[in-house]
């Protein structure tokens, strides 16, 4: 079976709070690990008042702490936020906490609007050295500090912790082939560059310490329920929330309506349902046929599925079918 795992940002849903987001969040990393998911990635995002994974290390580190054997990690953490050094120091301490089980993507948008950006104390400019930061901050994980210096991640030097590219564009693609890392693409909200950030990446991959061969992975949507109709309405939630950002109205993840299409205009929901094209949607065959499509299509190494579901227990019961189905299909798929 080709791995799966996933992505999660910790949605607050309407009529509920931050701290009910942050609960079912271990709960459902839970259920995924028994599920047999890979990875269980968490994603920065600033003043977004439906997503409670700002503070993605201690959120990382309360996951990894409620589990026992999945991989938690970043998808990702937006560097030019913070000081590479800084963040060799997060994650090297949640590395000694749970051993090879964690995982580093970086990215390099500012993952929030420009005057939270300047917040956080981020320049416009500097995700120009993001290539740089990213050496500068593998290097802190080696046993050695970079370049010999006396500066030293404590924790973090010696933990080599599994750096990945995160992207949406053929910048963050060239930077993973680049570097010899592997890559995650965005398609779950921005799939416009995938195919060609795909080949580039796999073009020119260059061999590394980190890797022999490219490894990709594939960001999918999910809403899996047992009839189509039901995977339809549980999607309008994510549909809805995507309008209301693209059009500076963001809030809590909305309750799935039924008459989705009296309150979008055409060329927002055209808009929407391209930029979420890359979803897997409805009972389970149907979810079956549309992720051996992604698969067949795409050849990732893996897949990375994510779904913004009001109801916790039917974003349980999404991910359980997703699990299911994938191990349902063919090994050489």
């Amino acid at each position: 079976m080709i791995p799966i795992s996933v992505l999660d940002l910790s949605p607050i849903p309407d009529g509920h709070s931050a701290a009910d987001a942050l609960d079912n969040t271990l709960d459902l990393a839970r259920h995924a690990e028994e599920w047999g998911y890979r990875r269980f990635w968490l994603a920065e995002h600033h003043n977004s008042p439906g997503i409670a994974s700002a503070a993605t290390s201690v959120l990382i580190g309360h996951v990894a702490n409620g589990t026992k054997t999945i991989r938690v990690g970043a998808g990702g953490v937006m560097l030019p936020n913070h000081a590479p050094l800084v963040i060799a120091e997060q994650f090297g301490t949640l590395a000694t906490l749970y051993p090879d089980r964690i995982d580093l993507g970086l990215g390099r948008a500012p993952g929030t609007d420009m005057a939270t950006a300047r917040a956080l104390r981020r320049g416009l400019d500097q995700a120009d050295g993001f290539p740089n930061d990213v050496v500068e901050l593998m290097g802190y994980f080696e046993d050695e500090p970079p370049g010999g210096g006396r500066v030293r991640a404590i924790p973090g030097a010696g933990t080599h912790v599994p750096v990945w590219i995160l992207g949406s564009s053929l910048y963050g693609a060239q930077l993973a082939a680049h570097l010899g890392l592997p890559y995650a693409f965005a398609s779950h909200f921005a799939p416009a560059a995938l195919e060609q950030a795909i080949e580039v990446y796999r073009r020119t991959f260059r061999p590394s310490q980190y890797l022999d061969r490219p490894h990709f992975m594939l960001a999918v949507n999910v809403f899996a329920a047992p009839t189509d109709e039901e995977g339809a309405f549980l999607r309008t939630s994510m549909q809805l929330a995507f309008a209301r950002l693209r059009t500076g109205m963001p809030g809590p993840l909305p309750r799935p309506v039924d008459n989705l299409d009296e309150l979008l205009t055409v060329q927002l929901r055209e808009m929407v349902d391209e930029a979420l094209s890359v979803t897997a949607v409805g009972s389970p065959e149907t979810v079956r046929k549309a992720l051996l499509g992604f698969v067949e299509r795409y050849e990732p190494e893996e897949l990375i599925l994510t779904g913004q579901i009001h109801d916790h227990q039917a974003r349980l019961r999404s991910f359980e079918i997703a699990a299911q189905v994938m191990a349902s299909l063919p090994a050489d798929a």
